[in-house]
């Protein structure tokens, strides 16, 4: 049983390592330019796909934070500094999705495109007229802009029938809800909620499991998708895409500056100190693209090197790993604005609160998820905003490899600014 479960796993590592993600979608779109009319056929593959993707979204968000929840009330060091570790979660990432959002606002990337490339993008978006998003023209901006005001924001964000909402798939409603029942699970004793417990975790490994199975085709997946979107635009909507890509390394890098001059004043020691101390974590997020690979190096420059109590570290940075996925939030806000931008849709100041408010939620909501998972919870936040989202996924994935290491090293370095900033300061002797 060894050799074939190393097999898989090395099987799956390749699958998802970053260059083979970039590769696929070269490869894809070199059959959608040279064989037009089979790639057209291949377009179903992507469909089936994404439906997967959102079958184990659901079930895996609710266990996960739920089980998180749990976890952290059982912890009675966690229990007594459980308000300081909602307010710095919830303020960095509410901090982390205003400043992505002023950034996208003022750059505008996606504005402005060549007059072929919007009429190339405008071909999929009349391509998309059969799914659930809405129909949005190229050409300029729409005659009635959608706006939304605190009731809608609230109608779309409370479950009034948390079944129904599973069953319809409204992620953020049924994120609301395991929100508060998982704090109310951490109230109930521990002899009475061992059940539930172990229920979740279950569930939670499951879907883990369910994941790796769905990724194995994703090789195959991305070249039909690519091949499909190419078939049927052309190569230009790509170019499209350079704009959005700086513009998220650069609030990537300005998030990161942040977070480290944050951590320098917590600490209590220079900026280059704090450098050093997270050069580690910073190489392995973007080595691995794995948040949770980094947890030693970031327990170790955090104790190690900055002197923060090793207690609270090592409860902190997993719960901030799990939960501040803040990498994601900036990378939510960036990608709807892109599209929004895109696809010549205003955005009024209550669609960017909504925005804010949408992105911190599926940033929440994406604990324990990555990849092509985490650019699927973008359509949940376009269908709040009536924005189109399939036509711009093969877009988004094209340039992930570059966006999943930022978004990793964002989330790293972040998480060691939150741990920081509810550890006590160091003791300097």
């Amino acid at each position: 049983m060894d050799a074939p479960t190393t097999a898989m796993q090395r099987f799956q590592q390749w699958a998802l390592n970053p260059w083979t993600v970039l590769g696929c979608v070269l490869a894809g779109g070199l059959l959608g330019w040279s064989a037009p009319p089979l790639a057209r056929h291949l377009g179903v593959v992507g469909v089936v796909y994404v439906d997967l993707l959102k079958m184990i979204v659901l079930p895996f968000m609710i266990s996960a934070v739920i089980f998180s929840l749990q976890n952290l009330y059982r912890d009675g060091g966690a229990a007594r500094i459980f308000k300081r570790v909602v307010v710095v979660f919830i303020g960095f990432s509410l901090i982390v999705a205003v400043l992505a959002t002023l950034c996208s606002v003022l750059v505008r990337p996606g504005g402005n495109l060549p007059a072929e490339t919007r009429a190339a993008l405008g071909k999929i978006i009349s391509a998309d007229g059969d799914s659930s998003n809405t129909e949005m023209a190229m050409r300029g901006a729409e005659p009635s802009p959608h706006h939304t005001d605190l009731k809608d924001v609230l109608q779309s964000l409370i479950p009034q029938n948390i079944f129904a909402s599973l069953a319809n798939g409204e992620t953020l409603k049924a994120l609301v809800f395991a929100l508060l029942f998982g704090f109310a699970a951490g109230q109930v004793p521990t002899r009475i909620s061992g059940g539930l417990h172990q229920a979740l975790e279950t569930i939670y490994h499951a879907c883990q499991t369910l994941t790796r199975w769905v990724n194995l085709p994703v090789p195959f997946v991305l070249v039909c998708m690519a091949a499909s979107q190419v078939a049927q635009t052309g190569l230009q909507p790509i170019a499209s895409m350079a704009g959005f890509v700086i513009l998220f390394l650069l609030v990537s890098g300005m998030l990161m500056a942040l977070a480290m001059a944050l951590i320098s004043r917590r600490a209590g020691v220079p900026f280059g100190t704090v450098m050093a101390a997270m050069r580690e974590p910073f190489a392995l997020g973007v080595a691995t693209n794995n948040s949770a690979t980094c947890m030693p190096a970031m327990v170790s420059g955090l104790v190690e090197q900055l002197q923060f109590a090793r207690a609270r570290v090592e409860l902190l940075v997993p719960l901030s790993i799990s939960l501040l996925r803040v990498g994601a939030m900036a990378y939510f806000v960036c990608s709807t604005l892109f599209i929004a931008a895109l696809y010549g849709r205003p955005m009024s100041v209550p669609d960017l609160g909504l925005l804010v408010l949408v992105s911190v939620l599926s940033g929440f909501a994406s604990a324990g998820m990555a990849g092509v998972v985490t650019v699927s919870l973008v359509g949940t936040i376009c269908s709040y905003l009536t924005l189109p989202f399939e036509a711009a996924f093969i877009l988004l994935m094209a340039v992930d490899p570059i966006c999943a290491m930022a978004r990793t090293a964002v989330t790293v370095i972040g998480s060691c600014a939150a741990v920081a900033s509810i550890c006590a300061a160091p003791v300097k002797l």
